[in-house]
Formats: C-alpha cells, structure tokens, sequence
C-alpha cells in the first residue's frame, strides 16, 4: 500500500511538473512597451478612427485583460514603470517618483542620481543602481550569460533605466536641455547607431524648431467628445524665445515617433532576435494631456495623439515583423495605471474642496511643535505629499520619534482639506489592515517621509516649489494590458491584473527566473 501510494505521489508530482513547462518555443524578440497614462475607455472612445494594423491589431489578435492595479499611492511614470518591470512594489524597488528628497544633501534629487557616473550627451550623473532588485532584463541577461542583447529607448531617464535595467546594452531617454539622446557611462557598451544620429542634422537639437503639431486628419473627424467646446485646427510649436521646448515636445504624439524612430533603426539594423538566446527591446510612449490644450481633458489633442500614436505602432508591429517575425515575438502593452487631469472650473461654478498650502501647513505645525518641545526648526522638508522632520535634532534633544510624529498627525489632521494623515512608524509597526498595506508598499525606508498626507478629493495642492498644481481626484482609470505575438492565445480576459504579475509571466514566457523581488503567481491563462 506504501509503495502505491508513494507511486502515486511520483506520478502527480511529474505530471504537476510538466503542466508547468512553458509551450511552444521560446520568442527570438521580446518587446515591452510601455504607454505613459494610456487609457482603456480612450482606446474604446476612439477605437473607430483607428486602421487595422497598430492598436486594432493588438486588441483583436491578443491576449488582453481589461485593466491592472498598482497597490501603491501617488502613482507617477517612475514608479509604475520600475513595478512593471521588476514585479515588485516600491517598498523593494526604492523608486518612488521622479525624483526625490534627499535628507543627506537636504535637497531634491533624480531618484536615480549618482555621483559615481558621467552621461553621454548630458551633464546629469545618473545610474539605474537606485532600483534596488532585479528587473525582467537583469533576469534575461543572466539566464544568457551576458548574450541576449537588451535595448531601452524612453522620453525620461527614470524609464529608461526601469526598463532597460541594470545590464542593459543600452538605455536612452531624450535629454531636455539639447534633444539628444542621452545615457550614462553606468552602461559600457557604445551603440554607433545613437552616436550617429545625435552628431545628425535629424537629432532633434536641429529638428525641433521646424516642427509643428497640426491636427493629421478632418479634426470634425474627431467626435469622441460631446464636451469639446469647438473643433479647432490647432497649431502647437515647439520653441521659445532661445531653444527648443523639449518638455512641450514630450507631451505630444511627436515623442512616441522619435522613440519609435530609434525603435525601428535597431531592428532594421539585422541585430536583434537572430541568436541563440532571446534579445529584449523596452520602448515608452506617451498618451497623457498637453498642457497648451484649449479643452483639457476632453480637447481634439488628445484625440490626435492617440491617432497617430495608432500609426506609429502599427509602423512598429510591421518593422518587427520584417526582421524578426511577429510569431517569433513576445509583445507586451502596459499603461502606467493613472493619468494627470487638467480640470478647468467653470468661474461661476462654486464647489466644494479649496487649495490646500503646503508651506502654510508646514509652518503651523513648526509652531505647534515649538510650544511642544522648545522653539526649534522641527521640520526639515515637506515635499511631495509628505513632511520629513530633523532627525538629528530629534536625537540630540532625546525626543521619542514615535510620540513626536504621533502628535504632529493628530495635529496636521485637523486642517482643512488633510483626509488623514500617517506617520512612518505606522508604515513600519503599525497594526496591519488593507489600507495601511496600500501605503506601506509605496513606502522605503531611508528615503520617505516622516508624516504622509492624505488630501480629500477636490482640494487643489498649490506648491510654490512646483510648475504644476495638482488637483487630487480618486478616479480609478481603465488601463488596459495586452500581450501579443509568440504562442499568444486571442482572448478578452474581463478581469483585473496586479502590475507585478506581468514581471513573473514573461519570465515564465521566457524560461528564466523571476526578478528577485517578485512574489506574484504567473497569470493563469500563461499556464494554459
């Protein structure tokens, strides 16, 4: 009987086994792209004006899940970006924004500064050492014994470095100050098809100034909106009074072509997806607002962007699949999860909320812990939606950090427009509920605040320190995934995905491990 049943257990162990092993072949090419703010219901919206071949393509031949999470606050393009791909949330991946308070320097910084390295075509010292586990390319690179080549071409460098990872061949972002394409001596390999087009006429440095964004079809074409006050044929230039504007120039459906130019240069070129081991290519377009926009959200803009952007995957999907084979290719399309409103208020209309001054909130809790703990600049830094206290003033006057930042919140949450407020210690020790976890795994410790502010919805954040006032909403945005391409079944999967499942699936894809930090199971229909 022993000896049955311990054959059974062999049988069903083996068997479990191979249903684990990926089917069909392992993708010459695997292409990550990345759509800054790219929305479900705008896709849907405009799907119409759309041809066969770019996003009707994708939606109708992949596999697609109708929307993903991030499990973290304050979502932002760095730090969706880095969940993506290392499928883990900040509290590992130490990325949190753009940039970041440094308590060391007391001063804000990329997150991604580093001293120890020098760029090429910029004057910023940066590295992707800021992230501080494996990423699907790391993973890929070490499965191939440094062999699969790995290329990453995004607007800014944060995304770059996300998605390209700590081994890349080469990540680029597009330098604001000159328009080239920008990297850091972190990465050793010279790419000659970079170098050659920023020493062009066609880098952008020289091209910037003759462009202008017109609308590419009829604009009475564009009728997603009842809400567009007037169809206008816009015209949006990309200069100032000295130099190219190259964040105006980020914000519109030109950077999705340049990024995809560079794209198309390196498959055209015959080096990716023709050896033994798999390359990996991870590109990030843009589909937010622009700011110089006449209606806003709801402008003819918007709506061009996403109709060019359409042309400008479908000139991608056939480039790949002339020098790789769309069925030799694994093709994954994330949006980041949010998108940045621009909401205009009608000057008649009165509503609730108001503006909320950080600077004024900061020095009425200083007073309050003046009259607390003695006449003292308490707080070193509010920044980004959190207040980071002096630590060594703290120490020196032998202050318990957890009653100190206890009675600043009980204190801070009695202003107006503050929802609630959270201190570290919480984050750290604090009794373990779903909405604690929420913000626990956007929190890193060493690099976040002391005090995290909740503001209500409604309230506009008006920070002098910053070009753009942030008016909070909490509505949840429809962000579709699709992978498509190598062994991908067509199906629409009504369901909602966890960012940091996408890392594990495509390693399972490929057959290598996970990034070191995922703990997701791979999606289900991959084990079909």
């Amino acid at each position: 009987m022993i000896r049955i049943l311990s054959s059974l257990v062999a049988f069903f162990s083996i068997t479990t086994l191979f249903a684990q092993v990926p089917s069909g072949e392992i993708p010459k090419l695997v292409v990550g792209i990345t759509i800054d703010q790219l929305r479900g219901d705008y896709l849907e919206m405009f799907r119409h004006r759309f041809g066969n071949k770019g996003f009707n393509r994708l939606l109708n031949n992949g596999l697609v899940y109708s929307n993903i999470h991030y499990d973290f606050p304050n979502l932002n393009k760095a730090s969706s970006i880095t969940t993506i791909f290392t499928g883990a949330n900040p509290s590992y991946h130490g990325i949190m924004s753009e940039n970041r308070y440094s308590i060391e320097s007391n001063r804000e910084i990329s997150s991604f500064y580093d001293d120890n390295y020098l760029g090429n075509f910029t004057t910023e010292k940066l590295s992707p050492l800021s992230i501080k586990v494996s990423t699907i390319a790391d993973e890929l690179k070490i499965a191939s014994a440094g062999q699969s080549d790995i290329f990453a071409f995004a607007p800014d460098a944060s995304q770059a470095f996300a998605s390209g990872g700590h081994a890349a061949s080469g990540a680029f972002w597009i330098e604001d100050e000159n328009g080239k394409w920008a990297t850091s001596t972190f990465y050793k390999s010279r790419q000659p098809i970079i170098d050659q087009h920023n020493r062009s006429g066609q880098s952008l440095t020289h091209t910037i100034h003759t462009l202008s964004w017109r609308p590419a079809i009829d604009v009475n074409r564009y009728d997603a909106f009842p809400y567009t006050r007037s169809k206008y044929n816009f015209q949006h230039f990309f200069v100032t009074e000295k130099n190219g504007n190259i964040r105006l120039f980020k914000q519109s459906p030109f950077l999705n072509k340049e990024v995809n130019d560079m794209a198309v240069r390196m498959l055209e070129s015959g080096s990716l997806g023709k050896r033994i081991n798999p390359d990996f290519l991870a590109l990030t377009f843009y589909a937010g607002n622009y700011e110089k926009a006449v209606d806003n959200n709801y402008s003819v803009e918007i709506q061009d962007t996403y109709y060019r952007l359409d042309q400008e995957l479908e000139r991608l999907l056939d480039a790949i699949d002339s020098a790789v084979g769309l069925k030799n290719t694994l093709i994954f399309v994330v949006s980041t999860g949010y998108f940045n409103e621009q909401e205009v208020i009608p000057e008649e209309m009165v509503t609730s909320g108001g503006d909320f001054y950080p600077e004024r909130s900061q020095a009425l809790l200083n007073m309050y812990l003046m009259v607390l703990y003695g006449r003292e600049q308490w707080i070193k830094k509010y920044w980004d939606r959190q207040f980071f206290f002096d630590r060594k003033l703290l120490e020196d006057r032998q202050i318990d950090l957890k009653e100190f930042q206890q009675k600043a919140a009980e204190f801070l949450v009695q202003s107006a427009g503050i929802q609630d407020v959270i201190t570290s210690h919480q984050m750290l020790h604090g009794a373990y509920n779903q909405d604690m976890q929420y913000y626990r795994n956007g929190f890193f410790k060493g690099q976040s605040g002391d005090l995290f502010l909740r503001i209500q919805p409604g309230w506009r954040i008006v920070d002098p320190q910053s070009d753009q006032n942030i008016k909070v909403r909490n509505n949840a945005i429809m962000a579709p995934v699709i992978f498509f391409g190598s062994d991908i079944k067509p199906q629409i999967i009504d369901r909602t995905i966890k960012a940091t499942e996408i890392a594990p699936s495509v390693a399972y894809r490929l057959r290598i491990r996970a990034p070191n930090a995922a703990q997701d199971e791979i999606l289900k229909e991959f084990l079909r």
